[in-house]
């Protein structure tokens, strides 16, 4: 089994609580099964590009016109996005490791999603239906915010938006250990809730060193 791990934190671990739920998931799954393969993408590590007009014409354009032709400045363009889906195109296991700011996602990982979650990289587009080109069964996000925040919160935009993305794609397990309300100027019980959900991260890996073995 491949795990692919995409970490949107750009703060050391002894600062980062989203990472350090990733800690103990990783912990956890070696221990339980050391067979399974991980790969780690760092976005701060391997920062994508916004996505620029000529890579959506070496994306879409074909997507829409098979006829079409990139040129070779809009096929260098969208090296970073056939680059980073390789990647994770067999993976069965997705894990998303991130904080959330500002009510959604850091803008790093939305801009690795837009260059991945493309057609002809995860995708094709067909008529009337989407074909996925990936091997991923679930996905499991490992959040931490200075919030709380309760089920379907309105104010959620990072769920939400995730579920919504890997839904698109055919992906419906999505597992969440969520680590909220991390501002100890808001919530004396911060402590409380982390534990809460390394107990959780911790579950997952279990969940998943049992199917893979």
């Amino acid at each position: 089994m491949k795990v692919v791990h995409v970490c949107a934190n750009p703060k050391p671990i002894e600062e980062s609580v989203s990472k350090q739920l990733a800690a103990a998931f990783f912990e956890t799954l070696a221990e339980k099964n050391p067979e399974v393969e991980i790969d780690n993408l760092d976005l701060y590590a391997d920062p994508p590009p916004f996505l620029s007009a000529e890579a959506i014409r070496a994306i879409y354009y074909p997507a829409f016109d098979p006829n079409y032709q990139p040129s070779d400045e809009e096929r260098k363009a969208a090296e970073y996005a056939a680059r980073q889906a390789q990647r994770i195109r067999d993976a069965e296991i997705l894990v998303i490791t991130t904080p959330m700011w500002n009510f959604s996602l850091p803008a790093i990982l939305k801009a690795w999603i837009d260059q991945v979650f493309t057609p002809g990289n995860l995708f094709a587009l067909e008529p009337g239906t989407v074909r996925p080109l990936h091997s991923i069964r679930q996905v499991i996000l490992l959040a931490a915010s200075g919030g709380a925040y309760k089920e379907d919160d309105p104010r959620d935009a990072l769920t939400r938006q995730l579920r919504a993305l890997m839904e698109f794609i055919g992906v419906s397990d999505i597992a969440v250990a969520w680590a909220d309300g991390q501002n100890p100027l808001f919530h004396d019980d911060a402590q409380q809730r982390r534990e809460m959900a390394l107990e959780a991260a911790r579950e997952l890996a279990e969940e998943i060193a049992e199917v893979a073995a």
